[in-house]
């Protein structure tokens, strides 16, 4: 066949062609001599290769090889399956021996680096050599539930409120400690507050923190991410990042820029920052992701969760989709909340939510519906899930659970009033209960199907059992705010 790989695929819409034919002229106008070509990992953290200028004009038409290893290994660059037997360690032939994969870009994710001169990035996707989707690309999944929620003449409306903390970097340089090895994270660099906390909105407080969130800013504004607002929140240096809505797959590219941006950016100008959700720092609270979601007519864009009754809190299609997330929320929570650390956050009374209960403007439920009669925005926002998700799964478990709610026409319980309280299903107490609850779900396994849900099962069953394996020889002899220096180690400089 003539043609390159992604004309002979039919990879790219029309729009994307067009805006590929631009870049070529972009190129030399913006002087650009390298291209980071970005892929998200199954953790959801930006992996790149850095390729020439020439070398990245090649891959508009054939795509770029890379391995396999970044969704076979765990965040410590451990070895999760077998990848030297046949089919991998995963009953798959394709997945033998550790095969390279064709990354194809996304010209319409094409950016340059603020805070890197001559650099550019670009989201890809990624295919087996014939063309094939990638099993295990969250990319691709959350796309396919895109695609099932369009078929219904709708699409989910995300609005991304991030929380995270911000320190400043007291160490000069790295030393043995910080090294791991496969299997063990080092130890994160060392880092001190920049700002005492717990006064919240304080302006004296958010101001000592200004000078880099000025350059945060600035750095979202050229890169094109939506920015609504920075605010200080309660904990000593915590910061939430709200960013205007848009559709479901901009949302999820927007949330993997956003915080390897601010992690590159921090990190040059002398801080670090963490989207982990509970240091072990003393005095540390939470820092939760609040998913605002909203339905939308794919033709005309009208908003169709406004009710049409003061008496109810959502249209009739609003509160089955609602329905559905609720009767879900346990098999959808590791997601949502995909670390041992993560469901340090599930306690009653901590503006975060232990059970599946909602209500009207309620910051302790689950989910918590704005809006109302004539209203515009009105949406639901998820506040189940943690800063360090993976935004492709996190989404796309949304809309699975949403759909399932709609097409059984199902009706939400009751809202609560009192919500910690209610006699709800209870939220996943552990990673293990999460991926207990993910194992029996016959919906996940018929949206994502048997082979990601097998896979992500293995991956994430690898970093509890690293971490079963840590308490069992010290206990929590070593916990700091009541975390285990293991959660620090996996998870404080790695999201």
């Amino acid at each position: 066949m003539s043609g390159g790989f992604i004309e002979r695929h039919n990879l790219w819409s029309d729009e994307q062609k067009s805006r590929a034919a631009d870049l070529k002229q972009r190129f030399k106008a913006d002087n650009i001599r390298l291209v980071r070509v970005a892929w998200s990992d199954s953790h959801g953290s930006s992996r790149a290769k850095e390729i020439s200028a020439p070398v990245f004009l090649k891959s508009l038409i054939d795509g770029y090889n890379i391995n396999v290893a970044t969704f076979t290994l765990d965040a410590t660059g451990g070895r999760v399956f077998r990848s030297f037997i046949r089919g991998g360690g995963m009953g798959l032939d394709e997945m033998t021996g550790s095969p390279n994969l064709t990354i194809v870009p996304d010209p319409l994710t094409f950016r340059t680096l603020p805070w890197a001169p001559g650099v550019a990035w670009i989201l890809c996707d990624e295919y087996f050599d014939d063309g094939t989707p990638f099993h295990f690309s969250s990319r691709q999944l959350l796309r396919k539930q895109i695609d099932s929620f369009k078929e219904k003449n709708i699409d989910l409306i995300v609005g991304l409120e991030v929380e995270w903390y911000l320190r400043r970097v007291d160490q000069d340089g790295l030393t043995q400690a910080n090294s791991g090895i496969p299997g063990v994270r080092g130890k994160p660099i060392e880092t001190s507050s920049v700002e005492p906390g717990y006064s919240y909105h304080l302006e004296s407080n958010f101001d000592l923190m200004q000078p880099i969130l000025s350059i945060l800013a600035e750095t979202y504004e050229n890169l094109g991410l939506p920015l609504r607002s920075i605010e200080n929140e309660y904990g000593p240096g915590q910061v939430e990042c709200t960013f205007d809505a848009q559709p479901a797959a901009q949302a999820a590219d927007d949330f993997l820029l956003f915080r390897t941006a601010t992690r590159q950016v921090c990190r040059r100008h002398g801080y670090l920052a963490t989207f982990m959700c509970k240091p072990a720092i003393e005095g540390y609270c939470t820092n939760g992701w609040h998913l605002h979601q909203s339905l939308a007519d794919s033709n005309t864009g009208q908003n169709l969760c406004m009710p049409e009754d003061t008496g109810d809190a959502l249209s009739p299609l609003a509160q089955s989709y609602m329905a559905g997330l609720l009767e879900n929320a346990n098999a959808s929570a590791v997601f949502a909340t995909p670390t041992v650390n993560g469901y340090r956050r599930f306690m009653p009374n901590s503006l975060a939510p232990d059970r599946a209960a909602w209500s009207h403007d309620h910051r302790g439920t689950m989910l918590r519906v704005l809006g109302g009669v004539g209203d515009p925005a009105t949406r639901l926002e998820n506040r189940i899930g943690e800063p360090a998700a993976n935004p492709y799964l996190f989404i796309a478990s949304q809309i699975a659970g949403g759909i399932d709610g709609i097409e059984r026409n199902a009706q939400p319980w009751d809202a609560d009033d009192a919500p910690y309280e209610a006699d709800r299903p209870m939220l996943p107490t552990s990673l293990k209960d999460g991926l207990d609850a993910l194992d029996g779900s016959t919906l996940f396994r018929q949206a994502f199907g048997d082979t990601f849900i097998n896979y992500y099962l293995g991956l994430k069953h690898a970093e509890l059992n690293r971490f079963n394996a840590y308490v069992g020889d010290n206990g929590d002899q070593d916990a700091e705010n009541g975390i285990s220096h293991w959660e620090q180690n996996e998870y404080f400089d790695f999201f």
